[in-house]
């Protein structure tokens, strides 16, 4: 590894980064260098786009492992132990020197960055945050650090890239216990949480402090998330879905980050032969959003699944799929439902029930209302009820869902 460019190692490492999932920088800590101090900014975005802020705003991150060497063989991961790949490492100086660099060159705003595990956890740890104390107390940089934490490691050095970073990661790996046992035997459930547990105490206590003191120093302004891989073992969605909504609870998380798993080189014969269609992912996301933004239980969301099978359909959303299981609680009326049975109605986003929450305050509203605060009626029309509009009964409508589903086209050109 020592002899190869420091070109060839970004090749290596930039591409071998590609399999984590959980590098959005939403939650950022607003910095500025117009005053003519520090390096660097997240108040806007500019060259090549990585990730979205809630807000809109365009992030660019330069996305690396500090190493693809690991001493671990997790069966699903194209870096382990066993795996026949080309090897490549960075150091710490080289990190923080090409992030510097593509910063000046106006093609990034931050730095995400994880590694395979080099000689033990805290070794590892260690460089991890190496690279953000240098980069903000050597060279005051001011934008965005996301850094992959190693539970396993020193919970002071994990503590530590909180005291660096906005945005701290513990990858969960996979949804069950029984997955992880057989295809990460290296890692422990417990060892993951615990340090997943005490990360959300280290953040708390952060916020506190700066709600006391103004000049108390921030810690992981951002919070933290995790990824799990999804398809490399029997777990359905609904216990995927299961799974997220205790972690939210337990961990205060930010997001949880869903990852299709891909088939690797020389993989191992307890992995499955083909990866799961890239639907599924898309499908956990907008269920994840039903947990977090629309009001919607675990238990709820797992409603909208197939019974036999536990997973969510490909071929509609989630919130669609809920709503024609239980078509006795539509039409909604909009100008009367709470807002808790609008966010319920297939179609209807978070913005546009605030809208019509908004407007019928001034006026009954009628069915050319409502077209101006949606994209589509189509698939609003059977579940609302309007001053000018009343659908025929739901449960007389055996082809309701072939009529709202998406065309198959459209469901090729995604997958594509």
């Amino acid at each position: 590894m020592s002899s190869l460019s420091l070109t060839d190692k970004l090749a290596i490492l930039a591409d071998a980064a590609k399999y984590d999932a959980s590098c959005a920088s939403s939650g950022g800590k607003k910095r500025d260098s117009r005053d003519g101090k520090g390096l660097g900014s997240t108040s806007g975005g500019m060259g090549i786009c990585h990730a979205y802020a809630p807000d809109g705003r365009c992030i660019s991150l330069l996305k690396l492992l500090l190493t693809n060497s690991c001493i671990f063989d997790c069966h699903y991961c194209i870096n382990r132990a066993s795996s026949n790949v080309r090897r490549a490492r960075f150091t710490a100086a080289e990190v923080v020197k090409l992030t510097l660099d593509f910063y000046r060159r106006n093609c990034i705003e931050g730095l995400f960055l994880s590694s395979g595990i080099i000689h033990s956890p805290d070794y590892t740890m260690e460089q991890i945050v190496e690279v953000a104390r240098a980069l903000r107390e050597d060279h005051d940089f001011r934008g965005y650090i996301h850094l992959k934490t190693i539970p396993d490691a020193d919970p002071a050095l994990v503590e530590a890239a909180g005291r660096h970073a906005d945005r701290v990661s513990i990858n969960v790996e996979l949804p069950t216990v029984s997955g992880l046992r057989r295809l990460a035997p290296d890692k422990s459930q417990d060892r993951i949480e615990g340090a997943m547990g005490a990360m959300r105490g280290a953040i708390a206590d952060g916020h506190d402090a700066k709600r006391r003191y103004r000049s108390a120093p921030d810690f992981a302004p951002a919070g933290q998330s995790t990824q799990m891989i999804v398809g490399a073992d029997a777990a359905t969605d609904r216990e995927i879905v299961a799974r997220a909504s205790t972690l939210y609870d337990r961990f205060d998380l930010r997001r949880v980050y869903y990852s299709a798993f891909s088939p690797i080189p020389d993989a191992s014969a307890v992995l499955p032969l083909r990866r799961p269609p890239l639907m599924r992912e898309h499908r956990l996301y907008q269920s994840d959003w039903l947990l977090r933004y629309y009001g919607f239980s675990p238990q709820e969301v797992g409603a909208a699944a197939d019974p036999a099978t536990g997973m969510l359909p490909l071929d509609i959303d989630p919130k669609l799929a809920w709503a024609l299981r239980f078509r006795e609680s539509f039409p909604v009326d909009l100008n009367r439902a709470p807002r808790e049975l609008l966010l319920r109605i297939p179609g209807l986003g978070v913005r546009a029930v605030d809208a019509i929450l908004s407007a019928r305050r001034l006026r009954q509203l009628r069915l050319e209302d409502v077209a101006r605060m949606t994209v589509s009626l189509r698939k609003l029309r059977p579940f609302i009820v309007t001053a000018d509009w009343r659908p025929l009964a739901l449960t007389d409508r055996s082809d309701l869902r072939a009529l709202l589903a998406p065309k198959p086209a459209q469901l090729e050109l995604f997958a594509a």
